[in-house]
């Protein structure tokens, strides 16, 4: 029997690279179909390699897809470095920022160079890596809904990307850190003007309510990157920073599931009449023993060492999944939200 699924692809940096090895090992079970997937940041280049792959060429068309993206990935160098100064002897002034500030080096220098400060060299390390997507194929009406998510600068709200309005630009605005990459600024169709756009894991990491459409199927697995909880406090710096950002980008997230709780609750006790309202089972797949391992550097690093370990993580933990509640996919949840939330 076959059974349709949603996908939601949280962004977390190169450690993206498990959701790669997730959806790879879901391409290669025949009892699974992916109706739509909504992505932030890694995950919306995950989602846009995967719906690219599948309208072009199936199953083996989205490997493909995946395996290029994080080939391209593990090119990209330090994303914390702008393109220009690559060919530079940096070690004067990162040997100087060691003295002056009591982050590394390069978190040092994203704190006080800012990417505006680049001008006319300035180019998003991403741009290349995004830029080489079918997008005929990435917005294709053939394969699952795709759904991109990014934070708008002026309002601070969310935006979803979806359709034909997925684009280079769409992408990019998704995985924009601001105190690294310059806004991406894409015009409003309605309006005329041009908005500015950061990350979409401020504002949904990634964003839930797409997911919600009728005629989609009730579940929806979450790939989660960044560890919901850490039992350990941070005490340096660059830990302490990594948890805010952990948790600022998590809280979105935690937000919408809260929401879904509410109203499974309301549906269970009679508060709300059945139909009224979605009742969404939700899944989650992650491995936070790995990724509190792994350090916070290695998200803005892409070794294809590293890349290559956690895509085998991503399938190790599809195939736990699978072989623990594939059987469940369709009739109840996995993730206990009264437990979280309690």
């Amino acid at each position: 029997m076959v059974k349709r699924v949603n996908l939601a692809l949280q962004g977390g940096g190169a450690h993206g690279a498990f959701t790669w090895g997730v959806l790879d090992r879901f391409l290669e079970e025949d009892r699974l179909e992916v109706a739509a997937l909504t992505g932030t940041s890694a995950g919306a280049l995950n989602a846009a390699a995967f719906k690219a792959g599948m309208a072009r060429g199936g199953r083996e068309g989205a490997k493909e897809a995946l395996d290029r993206l994080w080939v391209r990935m593990g090119a990209v160098g330090d994303m914390r470095i702008a393109n220009w100064m690559a060919g530079f002897d940096m070690a004067p002034l990162l040997n100087m920022l060691k003295l002056a500030a009591p982050f590394t080096p390069m978190e040092a220098l994203s704190q006080v160079i800012s990417p505006y400060a680049y001008g006319p060299f300035y180019r998003n390390p991403l741009e290349p890596v995004v830029e080489q997507f079918d997008f005929g194929a990435v917005c294709a009406d053939e394969g699952p809904q795709l759904h991109i998510c990014a934070t708008s600068v002026q309002t601070g709200k969310v935006r979803v990307f979806s359709g034909t309005e997925v684009s280079t630009e769409a992408i990019l605005a998704s995985a924009c850190l601001p105190h690294l990459f310059q806004a991406v600024e894409i015009p409003n169709a309605e309006t005329g003007k041009v908005e500015a756009y950061w990350d979409g894991g401020y504002t949904g990491n990634p964003a839930l309510f797409p997911l919600f459409q009728e005629g989609l199927p009730d579940d929806v697995i979450v790939i989660n990157i960044n560890p919901l909880v850490r039992e350990d406090i941070p005490r340096r710096p660059h830990d302490i920073q990594n948890r805010v950002n952990e948790i600022s980008f998590n809280s979105s997230l935690l937000r919408e599931l809260r929401a879904i709780s509410f109203v499974q609750r309301l549906l269970s006790d009679g508060t709300l009449e059945a139909g009224r309202m979605k009742r969404v089972l939700v899944h989650m797949i992650a491995d936070d023993d790995l990724m509190t391992r792994l350090s916070v550097t290695t998200k803005l690093i892409p070794i294809p060492q590293i890349l290559t370990t956690l895509k085998l993580a991503g399938r190790a933990a599809a195939e736990r999944f699978l072989a623990a509640h594939f059987d469940d996919l369709g009739e109840r949840q996995t993730v206990d939200l009264a437990e979280m939330f309690g």
